[in-house]
């Protein structure tokens, strides 16, 4: 029954459009005639699932993982994209969209088309903190675009990175229910749903709520997620080809680790010679003559840390230059594979009535390679000449399978042309300012038009909804709706209007206690007092700035001193929005401690074959003493391979069987210790561990081995904690990169493990 609070809201709810959709009863009444004989009884098919209104397009959500605005040939950048070009060519460019800073909450904001604290994504749900807007947990009250649509006919797939599951549901325990496919997708294939990211060549994958084998070819992961989408499209059209797809087709690239093959990154050789100066002049006048960037728009002064580029030298060009190269053959193949798929659905003769929206960037560009950028670990003591030796003796990893590359600050500051500072800065338009195309040839006449109107991350779902004809429902899986809060786009569609105000006049943007609020072409920014800011910021940039941002496209001009009373206006305005949608308390620093299923556990039981995800690997592995202790069948004196493993080549730890001897591997920094039992383990029932001692500062440490409680090797070392940020941890197995040279990825355990105790010490 539902209650007259439930009652009040369904009457009250004010859904976009002033519609709403009548909800489909699971068991609808028979509509037919029951007689005692077939010859008395009359049929009535049941009508169980909702019909998509006749002739209603597909839609596809494309989008690209941190990218600036001044990126790609699209929006005057540098890096080729052809497939992203055609369809702006053939559809319209927004010039004015935004999104939320970081990548978890503008994909809340996308998916619901509300704001990201309305969604209780103020920040990730890793790094959760329990209030209304920062949980971590999408609310059923506020469906996604995936829910919207299967209620009005759809199918509906996701495929790469989702990033909006909470790491506590993250494990094969579930609840499932706030995995993609428990939030109105009926298929999923893409990264752990909690993660970032993944590897590019060894990714960590999942089909639905299961994870899938690593792909026997080792093809690059954005050529597997592209693979699916075409396969899903496929089979649905084969199965109802008057039934309507929705697509989000959510890239991995180009967040960090830029990885793809040479085949793609030597495309750009030399290309990229002239530096990052260089590239931000050309891009700016690009921009100009394009359209994208208002005519008299001038260069920013460069970022802080960012040096200019004739100044450095001849070596470090060198290696500065190839790190755009690798990023930019990873953008352009990620082009290319998005290419693949807008061409089979034109192959099948569906693309005139789809709708494409290409969203070319979650934020802006990544400004956390910082002056040199990074592709291989370092002790947290390498000097910058170290570093930079290493770096270019071995340029010849990067964008392999052996790196993880980020590139330096200068070129993510050059990616982000016109605009200052990087993703992360909430309060200034590198962070939140990004390319938008809308492709919908049944709709759009106006072929390669501009549109100026002021866009949030919020409107993508509105605008869709209305553009296709669909009806946003009041309740949805028993869940009352509560209002949309994005403003469609729609009313800039036809040429005539393109023009007109914008409906969008209102718009804060906050993380990390950083935040802005936009106003009817005004905008204040609002430093943090984040340490994070404090580095970085000069001292100018530190203050309450205020911006018109229709004449001052990118921010140079600060007129917080000339006009207090705005100031105070769009301070108040904020203040208003944020007591609205769960932005309070704001917090100035956020605990890196991922919260999940084991938080407060001391001690964690697996078994053979699990797998962990690496937002789910118990915290204390990384802060306080631990041991692994491994109980095992060994049937014979050959039988060998890995009992746990967490990270890979790049840093993690593997307790291992090898040549009859107990082994552990800890890889940091960009070294490995070794450490190999000086006895040999017996056949039969085995009790084998590893204990990990760690002084209070995590680089101290001693590790200690036992073979059924006898002390068999031990070593005091120096050296920080492993990294294993994308590989997650095994049990039985080392899937994707070796932890250690000792072994051959996944030298998976011949014998038979009972279960491996985790425990903290």
């Amino acid at each position: 029954m539902i209650s007259k609070k439930n009652l009040g809201l369904l009457s009250s709810a004010l859904l976009f459009g002033g519609t709403a959709v009548a909800q489909h009863s699971p068991t609808p009444a028979f509509e037919g005639k029951i007689g005692k004989t077939i010859a008395d009884t009359k049929e009535s098919l049941p009508r169980i699932n909702p019909q998509a209104s006749k002739g209603a397009p597909n839609v596809v959500w494309i989008h690209i993982d941190d990218i600036g605005y001044g990126a790609t040939t699209a929006f005057g950048g540098l890096i080729e994209t052809p497939n992203i070009e055609r369809l702006a060519n053939q559809g319209l460019r927004y010039t004015n969209y935004h999104t939320c800073a970081f990548s978890a909450p503008t994909r809340a904001a996308l998916l619901t088309g509300r704001n990201q604290h309305s969604v209780h994504f103020g920040f990730f749900a890793h790094n959760a903190y329990n209030t209304p807007g920062y949980d971590g947990y999408l609310p059923f009250e506020k469906a996604t675009v995936a829910e919207t649509l299967r209620e009005n006919g759809y199918n509906t797939f996701a495929i790469g990175k989702y990033h909006l599951t909470h790491p506590s549901d993250a494990t094969q325990a579930g609840p499932f229910n706030r995995w993609p496919t428990g939030r109105g997708f009926d298929h999923y294939f893409g990264f752990p749903p909690e993660a970032w990211g993944t590897d590019q060549w060894h990714p960590t994958l999942y089909r639905d709520t299961q994870r899938e084998p690593e792909d026997p070819q080792g093809r690059h992961v954005t050529t597997l997620l592209a693979n699916e989408a075409i396969k899903y499209i496929s089979d649905q059209k084969s199965a109802a080809p008057e039934k309507p797809f929705f697509l989000y087709f959510s890239t991995g690239a180009g967040h960090e680790p830029h990885q793809v093959a040479t085949e793609w990154s030597d495309k750009y050789k030399g290309k990229f010679d002239a530096g990052w100066d260089k590239y931000r002049e050309t891009v700016l006048q690009n921009q100009i003559k394009l359209g994208v960037v208002p005519a008299g728009t001038t260069l920013a002064p460069r970022n802080p840390g960012v040096k200019e580029w004739e100044s450095l030298p001849a070596n470090e060009r060198k290696l500065f230059a190839r790190f755009m190269e690798v990023y930019a053959g990873f953008i352009s193949q990620t082009d290319y594979e998005v290419g693949r798929i807008i061409n089979f659905i034109e192959q099948i003769g569906q693309l005139d009535n789809t709708l494409v929206v290409v969203l070319v960037g979650d934020n802006g560009a990544e400004g956390a390679g910082r002056e040199v950028g990074r592709f291989l670990p370092n002790a947290p003591d390498a000097t910058r000449e170290q570093i930079l030796d290493k770096y270019i003796k071995n340029i010849d990893l990067l964008g392999t399978e052996f790196s993880s590359a980020n590139y330096p600050d200068g070129w993510a500051a050059a990616a982000n042309t016109p605009f200052r500072y990087y993703k992360g800065y909430p309060h200034y338009e590198g962070g939140t300012h990004n390319a938008l195309i809308f492709f919908y040839p049944e709709k759009i006449k106006d072929q390669g038009g501009i549109r100026n109107q002021y866009t949030y991350v919020n409107d993508i779902l509105p605008t869709t909804i209305e553009l296709i004809g669909a009806k946003a429902p009041t309740v949805i899986n028993g869940y009352p709706q509560e209002p949309i809060e994005g403003v469609s786009l729609a009313y800039t569609i036809a040429p005539e209007n393109k023009n007109l105000p914008e409906r969008h006049t209102i718009q804060y943007n906050e993380t990390t206690s950083a935040y802005a609020i936009y106003k009817d072409g005004w905008k204040a920014a609002f430093p943090s007092k984040n340490d994070r800011y404090k580095r970085v910021l000069p001292e100018g940039d530190k203050k309450i700035q205020l911006y018109n941002v229709r004449e001052d496209f990118n921010e140079l001009h600060d007129l917080a001193d000339k006009y207090p009373d705005k100031v105070k206006e769009l301070a108040d305005a904020f203040d208003a929005e944020a007591w609205k949608y769960n932005v309070y308390p704001l917090k100035e620093t956020w605990d890196i401690q991922n919260k999940n299923v084991y938080n407060g556990k001391n001690q964690v039981v697996l078994y053979s074959d699990a797998y962990l995800t690496p937002f789910s690997i118990p915290y204390f592995v990384n802060t306080a003493s631990y041991s692994i202790v491994a109980d095992v069948d060994i049937p014979t004196i050959k039988d060998q391979g890995v009992l746990l493993s967490a990270g890979g080549y790049l840093g993690g730890f593997s307790l291992y069987v090898k040549g009859g001897k107990l082994a552990f591997a800890y890889n940091a920094e960009g070294r490995t210790i070794e450490l190999t039992s000086n006895k040999t383990i017996g056949t039969g029932k085995q009790k084998l561990k590893a204990e990990i001692q760690q002084d209070i500062t995590n680089r101290n440490k001693a590790v200690t081995l036992y073979i059924n409680g006898d002390k068999v090797a031990t070593q005091n070392f120096e050296i920080g904690s492993a990294r294993h940020s994308t590989e997650g941890l095994d049990v039985g197995r080392d899937v994707g990169t070796a932890v250690t040279v000792a072994y051959k990825a996944p030298f998976i355990f011949s014998g038979k493990i009972n279960r491996v105790t985790l425990e903290a010490i």
